[in-house]
C-alpha cells in the first residue's frame, strides 16, 4: 500500500499520553476509552501472560504491555484486516518480544491457542444481540458492536476455557447487559467485582467492568466504581491518570 493509499484508509493515533501509537481504520470501528480502562483493570504482573478476544487493531494489549513491563500480551480476532493492522501496531510500538496477534474464530480457535495456559483474560464483548439493533452501515463497524453466531455466552465459555485455575476474567460491557454477563459467570467463576464507570455525578453508568477469578468461591462485590467527568466536563485526575498516564485501575480494595 502507498503512503497515500495508507494515509487515506488509516489514522496514526495516540494513547497514554503519547507513549502508545495506533493505526486504525477511519472508517469502522475505532478504539473510544473502553479498552484503555479494561487494560488498566487486568491485574497482570511481569512475566505473566494474557490473552485479548476481540482485540481488534491491538489497543487494550498494548495498553497493557505499555503498562506493566515483562507481561506477555496475546490478541484473538477474526478480521483480517483487524490482524494485520494489530500486527502493524505491535511493530510500530517495539512490542514484537512480548506481544502477539492471531487469527481466528472463538467458536473455532486456532490450535495452537491452548485452554487453561494463561494467567488474565480480557474481552471487550461486542454489547448488541444479534437481531435486536439497528446495524451500522459500516460492516466492520457492526461486526465489532453486535454479537455474530458467538453470543456473550459463547465469549464467557471461551475466556472460561482459556484461564488457569485461579486466573483472571476481565470484561467491559453494557450496564444493561451484566444481567447476562454475571448469569454466565454464575458457579464458574468467583470474587465476581462490578465496577461502574459514571459519567459525570447524577449520570447513569452506561459501562461496567466486571472481573472474576475462575475457580473461586469468595462473595460477590458491588464497588463504587469511577467517576469520569466533573462537572465541568474535564476528565477526573484518577480518570486522567488512566488514561494519559497509564496508571492501573484496581478494581477491588479487598
Amino acid at each position: 500500500m502507498t503512503d497515500a493509499a495508507l494515509a487515506a484508509a488509516f489514522t496514526e493515533d495516540r494513547l497514554l499520553g503519547g507513549r502508545l501509537r495506533l493505526l486504525q481504520p477511519r472508517s469502522g470501528y475505532r478504539v473510544a476509552i473502553d479498552p484503555v480502562f479494561l487494560a488498566a483493570a487486568v491485574p497482570a504482573g511481569a512475566q505473566q501472560s494474557v490473552l485479548d478476544i476481540g482485540c481488534g487493531a491491538g489497543a487494550a494489549m498494548l495498553c497493557l504491555c505499555a503498562r506493566v513491563p515483562g507481561c506477555r500480551a496475546v490478541g484473538l480476532e477474526t478480521q483480517r484486516e483487524l490482524v494485520r493492522l494489530c500486527g502493524d501496531n505491535i511493530i510500530l510500538n517495539g512490542m514484537t518480544n512480548r506481544a502477539s496477534v492471531m487469527i481466528g474464530d472463538l467458536l473455532h480457535p486456532p490450535p495452537r491457542l491452548a485452554p487453561g495456559t494463561f494467567d488474565h483474560v480480557m474481552a471487550n464483548p461486542p454489547f448488541h444481540e444479534r437481531n435486536k439493533t439497528t446495524p451500522p452501515a459500516v460492516a466492520e463497524k457492526a461486526e465489532a458492536q453486535i454479537e455474530g453466531e458467538a453470543d456473550l455466552a459463547a465469549w464467557v465459555r471461551f475466556a472460561l476455557s482459556m484461564v488457569k485455575s485461579e486466573g483472571t476474567l476481565t470484561f467491559v460491557h453494557r450496564a444493561d447487559r451484566l444481567d447476562a454477563l454475571i448469569a454466565q459467570l454464575a458457579g464458574r467463576a468467583g470474587g465476581l467485582v462490578l465496577f461502574p464507570l459514571w459519567p459525570m455525578a447524577g449520570k447513569s453508568a452506561s459501562r461496567s467492568l466486571v472481573q472474576a477469578r475462575k475457580g473461586s468461591a469468595a462473595p460477590a462485590r458491588l464497588e463504587p466504581g469511577l467517576l469520569l467527568h466533573e462537572a465541568d466536563g474535564r476528565l477526573t485526575a484518577v480518570a486522567e491518570g488512566i488514561l494519559r498516564d497509564a496508571n492501573a485501575l484496581p478494581l477491588s480494595r479487598g
